[in-house]
């Protein structure tokens, strides 16, 4: 029941948050913030086991399928990053004729936590993900029976722990919210950047709306209630800045929005940190602004192009954590658009100010992939069922 007020929650926090904050003490304001990292670092923490079990078990229970499903997955995956990182380039070009003036935001006093609480990072996320996989196709092909008791006990350790964290999540959210209201990131926005901002918020929010709308057959109301599956996973990203840290919420919304539950909670954990279709549309649109504003010329459609090839490939070594996301970036923009030192921090600047709208992208963008694997899987299984007659008859 919790869950399914989600949303309603976390948008009370958010506007209780907008109003009480400015009157609360830098004590309670530094508290919340505290906690809020400390359950993150709690989350990032648990994040490896929660990928192996998923993982494991879906491989488990689609042992027959699962190397051609990997396969399949990481197809798409390139596909998807390189064909919006690509269409980016004509909203690019649009942005490329404004006249703008961007400067580097100037530095603004931090929330400092209360506390800090860190726990140590004993296992790498991609080691879990490519553990959880081979570790399951091999238990599924000496022993297939202990390894479906193992995936059973697994889910129910991951479905307990997710629940565990959904709870907590306003608490989570709020300690996030003060921070960015607190360091002044939300007016600064509103005061300096509003017009390429819009831009790409308009391009990445247009562009998710219409692969919901076409995932859902083009049904007005299927499509919202999809979305307001995700919501709450998407105020997730937006206030922690965290695709991963998201990732539970992730997995909820997308269960709800899919009919193979089991593939679905498989397909979330292996493309969290590489499929982030907000940083495929808002580092090039930022791309463009810079270039204008430094009088740097328009690259070609073949220059962009292989710009988008390396783009979609960095893709693989992004930590989907707050400003992971332009780091591994900066050698491909200078390389191929022709960024200089002082572009390349203006963009580090502007994408770390815009991170929350890029991650909230990034989260329902991964709910909509995952929702196109599991079509893509249904019609597969038609197929089969449909050949599997002709071939009797």
């Amino acid at each position: 029941m919790l869950l399914k007020k989600m949303p309603l929650i976390l948008a009370m926090v958010i506007i209780a948050v907008l109003f009480v904050n400015p009157f609360l003490p830098l004590g309670a304001q530094q508290v919340l913030y505290a906690v809020s990292l400390t359950m993150k670092s709690l989350i990032i923490f648990l994040l490896p086991a929660i990928i192996f079990s998923l993982l494991f078990s879906a491989v488990v229970n689609l042992a027959q399928r699962a190397t051609i499903l990997v396969g399949v997955i990481l197809l798409m995956v390139c596909c998807s990053n390189y064909l919006t990182t690509f269409m980016s380039h004509y909203v690019g070009m649009i942005v490329y004729q404004f006249d703008l003036s961007l400067m580097k935001p100037e530095q603004t006093q931090e929330l400092a936590p209360y506390w800090t609480f860190e726990l140590p990072k004993l296992v790498a996320n991609n080691v879990a993900m490519f553990g959880g996989l081979a570790l399951g196709l091999l238990a599924s092909f000496f022993n297939g029976h202990g390894a479906r008791r193992v995936a059973v006990v697994l889910d129910k350790f991951v479905s307990r722990l997710m629940k565990i964290i959904a709870i907590l999540i306003p608490v989570f959210v709020a300690g996030f919210f003060v921070k960015l209201q607190t360091d002044g990131m939300v007016s600064m926005i509103v005061r300096d950047y509003t017009r390429i901002f819009l831009v790409i918020a308009a391009a990445q929010f247009g562009y998710i709306l219409l692969m919901y709308f076409l995932l859902n057959n083009a049904r007005f109301a299927n499509t919202v209630q999809s979305l307001k599956n995700m919501l709450p996973a998407a105020l997730s990203g937006f206030s922690t800045m965290s695709s991963a840290a998201s990732m539970p919420l992730t997995i909820i919304g997308v269960e709800n929005n899919t009919q193979n539950k089991e593939l679905a909670r498989s397909v979330v954990p292996a493309t969290v940190n590489v499929h982030l279709m907000g940083d495929c549309i808002a580092i090039p649109i930022f791309a463009y602004a810079i270039m204008k504003n430094f009088g740097v010329a328009e690259p070609s459609l073949i220059t962009y192009a292989i710009f988008t090839f390396y783009f979609m490939l960095a893709k693989f070594s992004v930590a989907a954590v707050p400003g992971g996301g332009i780091i591994v970036m900066l050698p491909i923009l200078e390389s191929y658009l022709g960024f200089n030192s002082s572009m390349l921090s203006l963009i580090t600047a502007l994408y770390v100010l815009f991170d929350p709208v890029i991650t909230c992208a990034n989260v329902l963008g991964n709910g909509a992939f995952a929702k196109l694997i599991d079509r893509v899987n249904n019609q597969f299984l038609i197929s089969l069922r449909q050949s599997s007659c002709l071939s009797r008859d």
